[in-house]
């Protein structure tokens, strides 16, 4: 018994190992003026087993309104809300395990339908979307819903590319966790806000 949870200690400490987070001092280079006004100056970086996986800056502070009546939504965030730039270095993926190029993508807040199609893939329906910065011209916009989700799926997916949002478990910022078998989940305060983004993983369903 003794054997079988030191390899069970010695497969959870490989799985911890397997991504870090460090902190970013400057903006992401090369971003239009308008996206840069809104970024805070500090970003962070996941690498993984074959070096950086991605890079993330959120903006100063992200707008709010009022609670929602919702209970399957966290977050009080207006539809289309810009959040931050993610940025990967080489390929990426996102949360269903779609292939992404590497580039630079906005975020954007929403929430899955509820719809048969997308039952059990949260506990919570907020999410961001990525779309490729250059077709993603104005960060003031709001895209509703549909236009969004088209928005999204000029990052060459089939499917918008998408990426898991919750309320973060601990209260240490930042801080980059596991959750369950496959995720890795970055916590942070943007202004007043704290988040957590599931930056590594994808839903197994």
């Amino acid at each position: 018994m003794i054997k079988h949870l030191l390899l069970f200690c010695c497969a959870a400490l490989a799985f911890a190992q397997d991504y870090k987070l460090d902190t970013i001092s400057t903006a992401p280079p090369g971003i239009p003026a308008a996206y840069a006004s809104l970024l805070d100056s500090k970003g962070y970086r996941v690498s993984g087993p074959s070096g950086p996986w991605c890079e993330v800056w959120f903006r100063k502070s992200i707008p709010t309104g009022a609670k929602p009546t919702d209970q399957s939504i966290v977050f009080p965030i207006a539809q289309g809300t810009f959040l931050g730039i993610l940025r990967f270095p080489g390929k990426g993926a996102d949360r269903r395990d779609q292939t992404l190029k590497a580039g630079v993508y906005t975020m954007r807040y929403s929430n899955f339908p509820v719809d048969g199609a997308h039952q059990g893939v949260a506990p919570q329906r907020d999410f961001t979307l990525l779309t490729p910065i250059g077709n993603d011209p104005d960060p003031n916009s709001k895209p509703e819903f549909d236009k969004l989700v088209e928005q999204s799926k000029t990052s060459g997916t089939a499917h918008p590319a998408v990426f898991s949002l919750e309320p973060p478990t601990g209260a240490s910022f930042p801080a980059l966790s596991t959750e369950g078998e496959h995720d890795w989940v970055l916590a942070v305060k943007v202004g007043d806000l704290p988040l957590a983004i599931i930056v590594a993983g994808k839903y197994e369903g």
